[in-house]
């Protein structure tokens, strides 16, 4: 019957079995944590999504609206006047017997050598009076020195008196009476450029009502 190995040398394969064993585990250990799956970062949670955020949007501030500014309106301005002489011209009649009170010139003729008057009130000067005496076609022309178309109208005619004791009456047939004023004439001027043309009249003398009228 063979003989048991001593102790020490079981103890021996005992010690050389726990290193093997040992090493072993270690081996697997190491593959192990060679295949292990790679670690992987906890995942995130997800963030509440939001929108690009825009600055806010204003409408587009249109300047202040002004009224276009117009250029200035240069009034016209008037030539200057030029001023010239007066000279008034007018006809004095004798109206017909039977028209006495009558307004109308029908039947009457010139009255020769009756007197007419002008008179111009100016407020800076005293008043101007000129007078004229009508010729055999009763045509009369006044023409006061001093006194230019500026005033004219400030100036009047009247009837002043008659030479005829037939026909001696004053009428007011265009304001012979109360006086007329100047009217400028739309004819050519025979008096030159120095004067300034006006036109009165025609006036009127009548026979008094207390003569009767011849057959």
């Amino acid at each position: 019957m063979a003989s048991s190995p001593p102790k020490s040398a079981k103890a021996l394969v005992l010690m050389q079995l726990s290193l093997l064993l040992l090493m072993g585990s270690s081996v697997v250990a190491d593959e192990v944590e060679l295949v292990s799956w790679p670690a992987h970062p906890p995942a995130e949670a997800p963030k509440p999504h939001h929108s690009p955020s825009h600055p806010p949007v204003h409408p587009p501030v249109n300047p202040p609206a002004h009224p276009p500014v117009k250029p200035p309106v240069h009034h016209p301005v008037d030539p200057p006047v030029v001023r010239k002489l007066v000279a008034v011209q007018g006809v004095v009649y004798c109206k017909s017997c039977k028209y006495a009170g009558v307004d109308t010139l029908w039947g009457a003729k010139p009255l020769v050598g009756a007197v007419v008057r002008l008179i111009c009130h100016n407020t800076q000067y005293k008043p101007v009076v000129a007078e004229a005496m009508t010729d055999k076609n009763g045509y009369f022309l006044i023409m006061p020195e001093k006194l230019t178309n500026a005033a004219h109208h400030k100036c009047k005619v009247f009837l002043v008196k008659s030479p005829s004791e037939m026909c001696n009456v004053p009428t007011n047939f265009n304001y012979g009476l109360n006086g007329t004023i100047l009217v400028p004439t739309s004819k050519p001027n025979p008096l030159g450029p120095k004067y300034a043309l006006f036109n009165v009249g025609p006036f009127a003398y009548e026979p008094s009502k207390k003569i009767p009228c011849p057959l």
